[in-house]
């Protein structure tokens, strides 16, 4: 019996038996009360033409605002070849998908050489042309009558016909399921949430967009040989621009993140413009509300509205699970041996120049990178490091020069044949696929490692082989037990540790690593610091890091680079002590002790606090993402004019912390209340208008703006002038005009700190202010940020806890959402024990270099 309920239990859990439950549901209904059974063929069939066109949204990532086209031309491929050749209802369905697919591939190899709007406005003009043509040529399609009298010599009655067409829905549903499965299927997914990153990793994305427009585009076709067979005739009106939108429509109203919407959104549009057209001619002007009810209601349609009343607040295009996880991880291997001829250099880069206008970023640079070993690429911010990476992979063309990899040119390769060869980066900002879980990250990584650019019917997870290797890489990087959540729900530092383990997957030859410890825990930096330097024994790792402690520990050899020339190149004792590297990367101030936390004293007295009380009070709140809990009760206050430090290890919720402060993320329980005010229920722009600024991880500039048009959106009347702003960041004087894609990460930190200070603001949260800043930009910056505290309080979120220690008066450490120390900052910076514990942290200085060294 509990066999029997499991079963069961897995069936109601498959998309295709809920499916076929509510459609012979719908016949029993239709038969018994005298509906006219043609109307539920009609929504079955429309669930087909609106789940291919999801097939794309959902899977993908396009939108074809067009896929009528294939609908209507499959139609008239099916009338016309019937008439032909003969045959039957099977014969005609097979017609009118082979002509759709056929046409798919003809057009896709066109329209896919646009993305976004322009794709999705291509396949509406495809769609027009062929009304057009089909409302003209009358002799092959009739014109304005259409063609007529369609035979169904298999199935002649309405109600065989409905069961024929019943399960060829159900077939073709099951076979984009199973497709979604296969590896090709999670692939797709990949591409819709980060199409670079996909090709970073060697997948052709244009060719696999191309096979999932040609599937998607049979499926369609089939939808449209089986309405020819259910009206038994073809009209132009199928392919109109008024019915292109038909079936994005229906998916948009089931929800297009969900594989059963389509089926929901054909009910409702059936059954609406059924009942609605039979009430009036203008049934639109009553539909359109309904529309827009369900778009208010739930951006995820009658299925998100459905998840959330059951509690599961997740996509369902695909199964939940994911594959068990081994009773006993293998350690990470390296699959590479060690390759004889190891003088030969891996990579050699001959005199590669590159111009952005007036922008130059290399300047007849020339590198060369051993077979195996830790070659370590530092530099000022803006110094064109990460844009080297970029010619490296292919994302930008070199202006000049050469680029040889395994001796041989690859300058003109496109970005994924250079992956292909055995090259791997990971991504000074984090590159990942948001919507996918942790595991699928990794595992989409191992399937490129493996070379399986498609798989198109074995489900993805009965590899044990490649699950083996995503279980070992999550291991590795500490994120074995966040392998089921959404890359989405981890915490900033645990993305970036994902980013390493994706990068570590492919197996590649060579690695670029761009800042794999940019806004790491000290507890993380040293697992992948041991991580890195093991694989420098059996790969190339060619590494950027503004860590220059550890860098000048690890690294074999060092190339220094400064405003797009090479000024430095050799071993680390030789580089450390060269005086043009001091003055442009290191600063002065560095090896120098950190001043000790300020003293009560010290602090500035608050010049205008509205209440006696503190400034920042935040009482027992709860909170979390898709119904998990981060903030577990958490207790916080800041006084006025005070500098708080708020530390703990990725994932124990800093971040989450900001968030919930500003509004951003709802509270489950408990209360904030700002000078006296409660918050909870503001919304984020009320909130900052109450004097609460954010200066975000990560920056989150707008690209295509200038800096001056970035401050300008933030100004409001009592903030910082421009004048003062130049006064606190001189450098940014020069920078007004340049557009925020250009500039360098310490440009971008200072103006994400700017753009704080344009509002009147009393308390400025501070997310990671000095992650990946150069060392001479990070002493820049925290001048600055001491400035910022003589005129607001402030709360820094930092993972280098001796850093902002340093400038905090009061510090408090989370763990595991609660608050595990609070007290003076100057008591936490004396005790290395009690940090050790809560943090982690154990000083580079304090390491043996056996340890440093260690595997």
């Amino acid at each position: 019996m509990t066999n029997g309920r499991s079963i069961l239990y897995r069936l109601w859990d498959h998309p295709i038996f809920i499916m076929s439950v509510v459609l012979i549901a719908a016949t029993g209904i239709a038969l018994a009360t005298g509906m006219p059974i043609h109307r539920i063929t009609q929504i079955a069939i429309y669930t087909l033409y609106a789940g291919g066109v999801n097939f794309l949204i959902g899977y993908v990532g396009l939108v074809p605002f067009g896929a009528s086209f294939f609908f209507g031309c499959a139609s008239y491929a099916l009338a016309i070849g019937s008439g032909m050749l003969g045959g039957n209802e099977i014969t005609g369905i097979i017609i009118a998908a082979l002509f759709s697919l056929l046409l798919a591939l003809v057009v896709g190899a066109i329209i896919l050489r646009r993305r976004g709007l322009y794709f999705s406005l291509l396949t509406l003009a495809c769609s027009q042309i062929a009304f057009e043509i089909a409302f003209k040529w009358t002799s092959v399609t009739g014109g304005e009558n259409g063609l007529q009298n369609v035979e169904r010599p298999l199935f002649g009655s309405a109600v065989s016909f409905h069961i024929f067409a019943l399960v060829t829905v159900l077939g073709s549903c099951w076979v984009m399921w199973r497709l979604a499965h296969a590896p090709f299927g999670r692939l797709m997914q990949a591409i819709r949430d980060n199409e670079q990153r996909v090709s970073s990793l060697g997948f052709d994305t244009y060719r696999t967009k191309l096979i999932a427009l040609i599937v998607a585009g049979g499926v369609i076709g089939v939808a449209g040989g089986l309405m020819s067979l259910l009206l038994q005739g073809v009209y132009a009106n199928n392919l109109s621009w008024q019915h292109a939108g038909d079936p994005v429509l229906m998916a948009a109203l089931g929800g297009v993140h969900h594989f059963l919407g389509p089926l929901w959104g054909a009910i409702i549009f059936i059954t609406l413009e059924d009942r609605l057209s039979a009430f009036t001619e203008n049934w639109w002007l009553l539909f359109a509300p309904i529309i827009i009810a369900f778009a208010l209601l739930s951006h995820e349609g009658v299925q998100g509205i459905f998840q959330r009343l059951i509690g599961r607040s997740r996509w369902t295009l695909t199964r939940s699970v994911i594959p068990p996880r081994p009773s006993k991880i293998a350690p990470l291997t390296s699959a590479q041996s060690v390759v004889s001829d190891s003088s030969a250099p891996i990579l050699l880069i001959q005199n590669v120049s590159k111009r952005f206008g007036s922008i130059v970023t290399q300047e007849s640079v020339s590198l060369e990178v051993s077979r195996i070993g830790l070659h370590s690429l530092i530099g000022p911010n803006g110094a064109g490091k990460t844009t080297l990476f970029n010619l490296l992979t292919g994302v930008h063309k070199i202006d000049a020069g050469a680029i040889l990899f395994e001796g041989e040119p690859i300058q003109h390769l496109a970005p994924h044949k250079r992956a292909r060869l055995g090259m791997s980066r990971s991504f000074q900002i984090l590159s990942v696929f948001p919507n996918l879980t942790t595991f699928e990250n990794v595992r989409i990584a191992v399937q490129a490692a493996q070379r399986q650019w498609g798989g198109y019917w074995n489900d993805a997870y009965d590899n044990e082989a490649a699950n083996a290797k995503v279980w070992s890489l999550l291991d590795a990087v500490g994120l074995a037990d966040r392998a089921g959540e959404t890359c989405a729900s981890l915490a900033h530092g645990e993305k970036r540790l994902l980013e390493i383990a994706v990068s570590l997957a492919t197996e590649a030859k060579l690695l670029l690593l761009d800042e794999p410890l940019a806004g790491l825990a000290e507890s993380d930096r040293k697992v992948v610091s041991r991580l890195i330097q093991r694989l420098a024994k059996s790969y190339a790792v060619l590494l950027i890091e503004h860590d220059i402690d550890r860098v000048l520990s690890m690294s074999d050899r060092i190339t220094v680079l400064h405003q797009g020339r090479l000024i430095a190149d050799g071993k680390p004792s030789e580089v450390a002590g060269h005086p043009e590297v001091i003055a442009a990367y290191l600063g002065s101030a560095h090896g120098k002790a950190l001043p000790p936390p300020r003293a009560a004293a010290d602090r500035p007295v608050p010049t205008s606090p509205a209440s006696a009380g503190p400034l920042l009070k935040v009482e027992g709140i709860f909170a979390g993402y898709g119904g998990g809990t981060v903030l577990d009760g958490l207790d916080l206050v800041v006084q006025p004019g005070e500098v708080v430090a708020l530390l703990g290890r990725n994932g124990v919720g800093k971040t989450t912390s900001l968030r919930a402060i500003t509004g951003v993320l709802p509270l489950a329980a408990g209360r904030i209340t700002f000078d006296g005010k409660e918050i909870s229920g503001l919304r984020p722009d009320e909130i900052n208008r109450l004097g609460i600024s954010l200066v975000p991880e990560g920056r989150r500039l707008f690209p295509n703006l200038t800096v001056e048009e970035n401050l300008k959106l933030a100004a409001r009347r009592g903030g910082a002038s421009q004048e003062e702003i130049c006064d606190l960041f001189p450098k940014l004087r020069g920078l007004m005009r340049q557009r925020a894609e250009n500039l360098s990460g310490g440009e971008r930190q200072m103006v994400a700190i700017s753009r704080a200070l344009m509002v009147p603001s009393r308390l400025i949260l501070l997310d990671e202010p000095f992650e990946g800043l150069a060392p001479a930009v990070v002493q820049e910056v925290r001048e600055a940020v001491a400035k910022l505290a003589r005129k607001a309080s402030l709360v820094i979120v930092e993972h280098h806890a001796e850093s902002v220690l340093a400038m905090a008066d009061r510090a408090y450490v989370l763990v595991s959402g609660k608050v595990a120390f609070s007290g003076d900052a100057e008591t936490l910076a004396g005790d290395i024990a009690l940090q050790e514990r809560l943090l982690g942290i154990t000083k580079v200085a304090d390491l043996a270099p056996t340890e440093l060294r260690a595997v």
